[in-house]
């Protein structure tokens, strides 16, 4: 349960129904599921657990309000973009709360997801306007060739639980800029978040059917049914591979347009050059962002010899001394992982490597009492074969390798079906081009320890996924071209 008034409050004013055509409903059949605090164990509260008749109805109603939204004038649909965002950015202390709450993070990182968040809505509500077309005389002089971008339609977005609010606006922002309506399927980890922003677009002026929340722990059951539908024309999906390639044989069906940001392994390349004191600056971001539950998470350090005693001990010092408790307490910079099999997973993944060799630096066991809660963990002298060399972590674990060369560096941060992202720090110019050329990833941090942007274009290569999210090519994935070829005489 709630801790506090303030907290018990927070939870209090979320929707906990379906939101369909502008109104909130419960579960066709009544039923519920529980949202529970990972700090705690304890229950929140409970949520509308929808059945597929439900998610049919959302379609419904998107399929229904998608022909006057398409044709809803550019600058009102950025002015409601704007709107949400000055409201987002204006609740920020109590969007945070709630999500600390359901998530687990600290304070601190949930507003600074929000921060990061409510840049989608502002970053699209320019973007709407900007939707640009062609015209030019084709080859003969005959005739004139006239290309335009028309709303896709109806879009079934489905967010993840690490970042319950960024990975909406992120989805939600481009669809609403293009003029196309949603069914959204948030976590059932983490639903809160998303049943609090649709209430919030709600009030910035979003028209009653554009967004739609369904919030279901059957996610198979109530999404396919959708996908297969024939209406649902965008499929956009932040999650795992393995349920990603699911999706995407499901969307062939309908031969739906798809959007997959799915997992990452990425590499952390510290080359013999490399400002140590900023590396493990960038470590920190890139690892702990987030408790390191992120597909950006920096999942395996490859350190130069020369320098890899140095960046340990320092890095370790560093994650050593973090603060670990529920996420509302000041100063705490670590908080619970989202649930207990999270948890064990990371457990089982740092006993494997220590079974095999690796050495324990800092963290590495299991905290006893309440909530999911895992300590910091740097592991040296990691043996290729352990398990988490080839597996996303998804928890605070730094497992540092050694190289002597850049071609073996390079080599092993591409031996991974995954391509996300890669971070990379040199103070030589022409080594960082030539590697980040050759590194095998959607994006690189050069000599930085954070990627996102909502400016940038955000996706990744191999089976981290298809197309890309934010930037000015954000607003293509909802977007279908049209080309009317014309006779003049």
């Amino acid at each position: 349960m709630p801790e506090t008034d303030r907290e018990r409050r927070v939870i209090d004013e979320v929707t906990k129904g379906l939101i369909i055509g502008g109104s909130v409903r419960d579960a066709t059949d009544g039923r519920t599921f529980g949202v529970e605090d990972p700090s705690t164990g304890e229950l929140l509260c409970d949520v509308a657990d929808a059945s597929p008749e439900d998610g049919m109805a959302a379609l419904d109603a998107a399929a229904a309000a998608q022909p006057a939204w398409a044709a809803t004038a550019p600058r009102e649909r950025g002015e409601i973009l704007r709107r949400a965002f000055e409201l987002v950015t204006e609740r920020a202390d109590e969007i945070a709360l709630l999500m600390t709450l359901e998530m687990g993070k600290p304070l601190a990182e949930s507003k600074a997801e929000i921060t990061y968040a409510a840049e989608f809505f502002r970053w699209f509500s320019e973007e709407a306007v900007r939707i640009a077309g062609e015209w030019k005389v084709n080859a003969t002089g005959s005739g004139r060739v006239l290309v335009m971008r028309q709303p896709i339609g109806p879009c079934l977005l489905i967010t993840p639980w690490n970042f319950p609010l960024a990975m909406g606006t992120r989805k939600i922002g481009p669809a609403v800029a293009a003029g196309c309506t949603m069914v959204i399927k948030p976590a059932g980890l983490t639903p809160l978040t998303i049943l609090k922003l649709a209430d919030i677009l709600a009030e910035a002026g979003l028209p009653d059917g554009v967004l739609n929340v369904v919030t279901t722990s059957s996610t198979g059951k109530v999404m396919e049914p959708l996908i297969r539908d024939g209406r649902i024309r965008k499929l956009s999906f932040t999650g795992s591979t393995e349920v990603g390639r699911k999706l995407i044989e499901q969307s062939a069906e309908q031969v739906l347009k798809t959007s997959m940001e799915l997992g990452g392994n990425a590499p952390f390349v510290v080359c013999a050059d490399a400002d140590v004191d900023e590396a493990v600056q960038g470590a920190m971001l890139a690892k702990m962002r987030n408790i390191g539950e992120a597909c950006t998470a920096a999942n395996r350090f490859y350190v130069h010899a020369d320098v890899a005693e140095e960046f340990t001990k320092k890095l370790t010092e560093r994650m050593g001394d973090m603060k670990i408790g529920r996420g509302t307490e000041e100063g705490v910079e670590v908080g619970p992982l989202v649930e207990a099999d999270q948890r064990d997973k990371v457990a089982e993944l740092v006993d494997d490597a220590v079974q095999k060799g690796a050495t324990v630096r800092t963290g590495g066991q299991v905290p006893s009492g309440a909530g999911y809660f895992y300590p910091p963990t740097v592991l040296a002298d990691v043996p290729t074969s352990a398990r988490l060399a080839k597996e996303e972590i998804f928890g605070p674990v730094a497992p540092i390798f050694t190289f002597t060369e850049d071609d073996d560096a390079v080599r092993a941060a591409n031996d991974t079906e995954f391509g996300l992202v890669s971070y990379l720090y040199t103070k030589d110019l022409s080594r960082a081009i030539r590697l980040s050329e050759r590194l095998e990833a959607g994006m690189v941090g050069l000599n930085q320890g954070m990627v996102s942007n909502a400016g940038a274009p955000f996706g990744g290569w191999k089976q981290s996924g298809l197309g890309r999210e934010g930037g000015s090519v954000g607003i293509e994935e909802y977007l279908e071209i049209k080309y009317v070829a014309m006779n003049v005489g």
